[in-house]
């Protein structure tokens, strides 16, 4: 048992759920063939199958940061461009691996309101130059949900796989938190994705109850040419497979995905709706998935520091807060009634100041 109270500076702090837990006990019997030849993958695929309503390929990394980046190599030559948000974690937090995969891709970086791309920016940044001296636009990327916690409606797919089959490109979704996603919408997996025009999906587990493991899903099949080589040379091939492959037996089977995200969600929700009209206290944007992000003045954040809660202002200068399958309603409302606390007493020295 931990003796360090719960934070929420991230959903990656969570640890790993009993169904994904279970299932890495359950392969962990005996031996199994290496690098992904073991029934766990099968297994594992075939339940993303079912899940998608699809004949996608399918194939398992360690990591966000190689699913996004591997997945767009393969969508790109080096002369091609990828459009994307001005927030998006390809451009922000990857360090530049997309570039590096698809040896030199460049990310073309469209202004976004809330990590939103909308089919107007992809026109623009699109139709900006048709010139040889420019990388030629290949790709759409889109996050689902954004950066800031922002849900796509299926509409708002739509209307930029529109844009892209219009414009000859790609669109590919990254999806580190699209459990949160499915669970906001209360739509199947395939409304949002390949029935909505998207090519190939990032799914991420490690923020919705995995230890480690993301999963690539290639809806446009011929996409999936050879990327069993790309993942191999990337690094990214398991030897061990099946504990890689096998917490997502875990979560798919058991419908864990969703309830995970479903508790995730209901907790932001919950912490919002505690500081509603408090003095000090703003939303920067709505709540719509796992996310709060709040706007607070320096004396209130500082305050919240000195009680030791962790969270990051990297997006705005708010605190933002990330909820996770494991977050405790009784710890999320001690936060709540700390930030209360602090906005409140410094509400009243203003007033008297």
């Amino acid at each position: 048992m931990s003796s360090h109270p719960q934070q929420f500076a991230s959903d990656n702090y969570a640890g790993i759920c009993p169904e994904a837990l279970a299932a890495m006990t359950l392969a962990n019997d005996g031996s199994a063939v290496a690098y992904g030849d073991d029934e766990w993958t099968t297994r594992a695929s075939d339940a993303f199958r079912r899940l998608f309503e699809a004949e996608c390929e399918v194939f398992f990394v360690f990591n966000g940061t190689a699913a996004n980046s591997l997945a767009l190599a393969s969508l790109c030559q080096s002369f091609h461009s990828v459009i994307c948000s001005s927030a998006a974690h390809v451009e922000t937090d990857e360090c530049g691996a997309p570039e590096f995969f698809s040896n030199g891709s460049k990310l073309l970086v469209a202004p976004s309101e809330g990590g939103k791309l909308t089919p107007d920016a992809i026109r623009t940044l699109a139709n900006s130059r048709s010139d040889i001296h420019f990388p030629k636009p290949r790709v759409v990327t889109i996050t689902q949900p954004t950066e800031t916690g922002q849900v796509y409606s299926r509409d708002e797919v739509l209307a930029i796989s529109a844009v892209c089959r219009e414009l000859g490109l790609k669109l590919h979704m990254d999806g580190a938190r699209f459990a949160q996603a499915c669970a906001t919408l209360g739509c199947t997996p395939a409304d949002i994705t390949w029935r909505a025009g998207v090519d190939v999906l990032c799914f991420g587990g490690t923020k919705n109850g995995m230890a480690v493991g993301e999963s690539i899903i290639f809806f446009d099949r011929a996409l999936a040419l050879d990327f069993d080589y790309r993942c191999k040379q990337a690094g990214q091939l398991a030897s061990k497979m099946r504990f890689l492959s096998a917490p997502w037996v875990g979560l798919l089977d058991s419908g864990a995905w969703l309830n995970n995200a479903r508790h995730a969600n209901a907790c932001a929700t919950r912490l919002a709706d505690a500081l509603e009209d408090l003095p000090g206290i703003s939303l920067m944007f709505p709540v719509q998935a796992n996310a709060v992000f709040l706007h607070a003045r320096p004396p209130i954040l500082d305050g919240l520091r000195t009680k030791g809660w962790r969270f990051y202002t990297f997006i705005g200068g708010g605190a933002r807060f990330m909820f996770a399958w494991d977050a405790d309603p009784a710890r999320v409302d001690s936060l709540a009634s700390d930030i209360r606390a602090l906005a409140l007493e410094e509400h009243q020295e203003r007033v008297a100041a």
